[in-house]
This record gives structure tokens, sequence and C-alpha cells, in this order.
């Protein structure tokens, strides 16, 4: 790999097993060969690619590679990309680690942008018990004790009250998405 290329991450949203939204792994990174990405692997079929490109052609990923999957695929995901050191920061900066919580427990949300303070406001603490979270930056760290599926923190949620767009993944995905930057 030329020194020129640096390792990414690209996480899309709404992707499925089975039903709608249903976009195959193998399908899925042909279509970043083809965008000009390098050493394309995904990891379990729910959106995840880890990637080799250029500064220039990382920048260019998240609406070049959202169009070819919409023009390709006929599928509209929104798709967020990390650096490889970026997803380095994420591990490294989760609050619930220092405060021992259970890792099955720990999932972040990866925003597209970094909210303003005033919409970060608007989450309210107690929407969710006992749900906890933090929002650093562009991601948003969540303690959802008793799974995703029962929290009320969903998706929708986080994107009507920040004013971007989330895609969220649990502690093991994250930590599997890094090891593969490696």
């Amino acid at each position: 790999m030329p020194s020129s290329k640096s390792r990414h991450v690209a996480l899309l949203r709404g992707v499925k097993v089975g039903g709608r939204n249903q976009l195959p792994m193998k399908e899925l990174a042909a279509i970043f060969t083809k965008a000009g990405c390098g050493d394309v692997a995904t990891y379990i079929q729910s959106g995840n690619v880890v990637f080799s490109a250029s500064e220039a052609l990382a920048r260019r990923v998240p609406g070049l590679l959202s169009r070819a999957i919409a023009d390709e695929l006929g599928l509209e995901v929104p798709l967020l990309t990390r650096t490889a050191a970026e997803l380095r920061d994420v591990v490294r900066q989760n609050p619930f680690l220092r405060a021992g919580a259970d890792l099955q427990s720990l999932h972040v949300g990866f925003l597209a942008a970094r909210p303003v303070a005033s919409r970060v406001a608007l989450l309210d603490p107690k929407r969710s018990p006992p749900d906890e979270f933090v929002v650093k930056g562009r991601e948003i760290y969540l303690r959802l004790p008793n799974g995703a599926g029962n929290s009320k923190l969903s998706n929708q949620y986080l994107d009507s009250r920040l004013g971007t767009v989330s895609t969220v993944r649990n502690w093991r995905t994250v930590l599997q998405l890094l090891e593969m930057t490696g």
C-alpha cells in the first residue's frame, strides 16, 4: 500500500441482513473498489467497510459511494466515514470505559456532523432509563444496559434532536473495525 493512502472506515446506516435495504457485502465491496478504494474489506452484513484511499478520495467517499449504491443497487443509505486515527480516538475517549461499564452495553453513535451545543441540549437524559449517553465531537457514546432494541435513543430521535445523521454500532463492532484498520 503506497504511503499516500491511509485506512478508513465507512459506516452505512439502515443496511439489513434480510428484508428491506438488503445489501450483499460482496457487491458493496465491489462498488468501493470500482470507485478507486483499495484493500477493501467488509465486516458483518450491516454496512461496515474498511478501505484504503488517498486523502482526496476519502473526502469524496460519502457522497460518491452513496450515489453509486443508489445508482447500482437502488438503495438510499446514509454513509459516514472515519479515518483509522479518528476511530482509534473514538475507542480511547469512551467515557463509559473509565466508569467500568459492561462492554456488552456499550455502543457508539457516529454522527455525520458535529452538533452545536444548543442541539445537544435538546437530548433528554431521562428519555430511556437506565440508558445513558455522552456527546463528544462527532460521536455519541451510549450505555444501553437493556440493549439497543429496548432503548428509546433511536437514530430517528438522535437525528431529529442533533440535526445530523447518525448510525450506531455496538462496542464489539467498533473494536473489530479498529483492528481491521491495523
